[in-house]
């Protein structure tokens, strides 16, 4: 088998950041590095047999304005989710939203449903083909319009066409 430099970058990638989040899980101990390297490197190896690297390239403003848009939806969806949950009477209506996605197949749909995963009140459960199913806390809350703004984010961010 031969190693492509893509492969080789996104290994030395995966590496690093499971070694980062070892050293993490283990506040640092040194003497946790034996069984420590031995799980990384069958991270890596799993993980890249799992989610084979692609080339992509990566859009340094589209990126800026996609940390900037994750900022500022987690505060705003925090700030939602902490009044949902001070009100004297809970009043939500928790529901699942299928949303037919725009962007092509591959890491930017995966990289979308993660994204939403994250910010408070929704959370990706499942993705096939180009539909995504959302749980949302409420549904008020008009979560197809959320998902276009990411989705645009994400497209900026990996310099994909929404189709």
């Amino acid at each position: 088998m031969r190693l492509s430099v893509v492969t080789v970058r996104s290994g030395l990638w995966r590496s690093a950041l499971f070694a980062l989040l070892w050293w993490t899980l283990t506040d640092g101990r040194a003497d946790s590095w034996a069984v420590g390297s031995v799980s990384i490197l069958a991270a890596v190896g799993l993980s890249l047999h799992l989610l084979p690297p692609v080339r992509t390239t990566v859009s340094r403003i589209g990126l800026l304005r996609f940390l900037l848009f994750f900022f500022l939806q987690s505060l705003r969806g925090g700030v939602q989710v902490a009044g949902f949950a001070l009100r004297p009477r809970l009043a939500l209506r928790p529901g699942l939203h299928e949303v037919v996605l725009r962007l092509p197949e591959g890491v930017g749909r995966v990289l979308l449903a993660n994204t939403l995963s994250l910010l408070p009140g929704t959370l990706s459960v499942g993705l096939q083909g180009d539909r995504l199913c959302l749980h949302v806390l409420d549904e008020r809350v008009a979560a197809e319009a959320e998902v276009r703004l990411a989705e645009t984010r994400v497209a900026q961010v990996l310099g994909l066409a929404l189709g």
